[in-house]
């Protein structure tokens, strides 16, 4: 499910950082760093990183496959729903 809302998030916002995707989701930092690695990994999220003064800070969004295989979970739903 978390992986699915941070897919909606990013598709519709554009990039966000990991704090602001935290706060947003109420998650922990390892439960978010494993979901972005496993979307990342999957080619659904891109990111960037650039500094802010002398931290670091990485912003992700979503990738045109991350947003096709988003639309297409919907359609399922969508189709399953209008089924019954």
């Amino acid at each position: 499910m978390l992986s699915f809302l941070l897919l909606y998030i990013t598709s519709n916002l554009g990039y966000l950082d990991f704090n602001t995707l935290k706060e947003l989701l109420g998650v922990t930092d390892g439960n978010l760093a494993s979901h972005l690695k496993y979307l990342e990994k999957a080619g659904y999220l891109t990111y960037k990183k650039k500094f802010v003064g002398r931290k670091p800070n990485t912003n992700y969004t979503a990738t045109t496959s991350g947003i096709n295989a988003f639309k297409k979970h919907i359609h399922a739903i969508e189709k399953l729903l209008n089924s019954h």
